[in-house]
């Protein structure tokens, strides 16, 4: 006897079902929370949020398994209750931001470079494709027949392979010790400090910098922390502000990204730029602000995208158009040919009549 699909995902079924015969493109939506990320939303909303719940929490295993549509912060409150947290402080960038939208973003917050990205955390997937069919991936380490490891593959995806209808997530404890620091240093002489402390075993958890000013945050072992600030020297900051300025950075509500949504409100663009955390300052017009040891920059500024693309590519990196700005074309950088070819096979592989958040991710996906 064939056991009974859950209503909420029967009618997410047949709604693909129903778009597919139709080669109509839906709009998958959990919370709305990154409606501005990415190309311009296209077609009828296919709402998710119905497909909610913790399915399995075991806090020993350090695993947790989640329905799409699950608020973020109930997943995040259920974590802390055992002391456990999601180590890339994924940005809740508007309240009701769900786990779904969570991995299809694929965005990490300050952590990102000291405990790595959302795909890092994936351990397996259920995904309803673009021929009605719930496929599951993963769980533990497991590929599908061509070499991918799907799961992760979801991670910054924005949609383009399929609904994500829950996901398994590898957890960590919270750190037993924090620590905040400051230096007033122009934006080079950060730089060159960071690559500096990027080499010494030092429990650096986080790094920002703007406006002539470098904080750093050290998480761990309560030795290792104390050992450390009183190797680097700078100023303490108070626990309380520290906590309120790392949570603002994180959720981009802090003083930088308040001022760069009123610019962008103006008609300026918020650009992220992903380069080399050896790469030297960039002059490039706009506010600037640095995370990730330098690896992650974030521009404010009316110029043309050209400069910016160039100048990143230029430092070995990329610029994707974060918020802001004409989404009607490219918002994230030009692939390669070669990889261009791979996301387009896996398109058709997935979502074959490409009914799923068309122009998200690329014009052509």
């Amino acid at each position: 006897m064939q056991a009974s699909i859950d209503p909420a995902l029967a009618r997410l079924i047949d709604q693909v079902q129903t778009a597919r015969d139709a080669l109509a493109p839906l709009d998958i939506r959990g919370g709305g929370s990154k409606s501005f990320y990415g190309g311009v939303p296209q077609g009828q909303p296919l709402d998710v949020t119905p497909l909610r719940g913790i399915s399995h929490y075991e806090p020993s295993e350090l695993v947790v398994c989640a329905r799409a549509g699950t608020p973020l912060a109930e997943l995040e409150a259920a974590l802390a209750e055992h002391g456990q947290c999601l180590p890339f402080e994924p940005p809740r960038l508007g309240p009701g931001g769900t786990v779904g939208g969570m991995v299809a973003a694929g965005l990490a917050g300050p952590a990102r470079a000291s405990t790595g990205g959302v795909r890092d955390y994936v351990l397996g997937a259920t995904l309803l494709n673009g021929r009605a069919e719930v496929l599951s991936f993963g769980g533990h380490v497991m590929k599908n027949v061509a070499g991918y490891d799907v799961s992760r593959l979801l991670a910054g995806s924005l949609g383009a392979l399929g609904v994500i209808c829950e996901v398994s997530l590898k957890v960590l404890p919270r750190p037993v010790a924090t620590a905040t620091l400051r230096f007033e240093l122009d934006q080079a002489a950060a730089l060159m400090k960071l690559n500096q402390w990027g080499g010494q075993p030092l429990p650096l958890s986080a790094s920002a910098w703007w406006d002539g000013m470098l904080v750093l945050r050290l998480s761990g072992a309560r030795a290792a922390v104390a050992s450390a600030c009183a190797a680097l020297g700078g100023e303490p900051v108070e626990p309380q502000l520290a906590a309120a300025f790392w949570q603002g950075l994180r959720d981009h509500h802090d003083e930088f990204f308040i001022g760069a949504h009123r610019a962008v409100a103006g008609g300026a663009t918020l650009w992220r730029l992903s380069l080399p955390q050896t790469a030297p300052p960039l002059a490039l017009s706009g506010e600037q602000l640095i995370e990730w040891g330098g690896a992650q920059r974030w521009i404010c500024t009316s110029a043309a995208a050209a400069p910016l693309r160039e100048a990143a590519a230029a430092a070995g990196g990329h610029a994707v158009q974060f918020r802001g700005g004409d989404r009607t074309g490219a918002v994230f950088a030009p692939l390669p040919p070669a990889l261009e070819a791979i996301h387009r096979r896996l398109k058709a592989a997935f979502d074959p009549e490409a009914i799923f958040n068309r122009g998200r991710l690329y014009p052509w996906l």
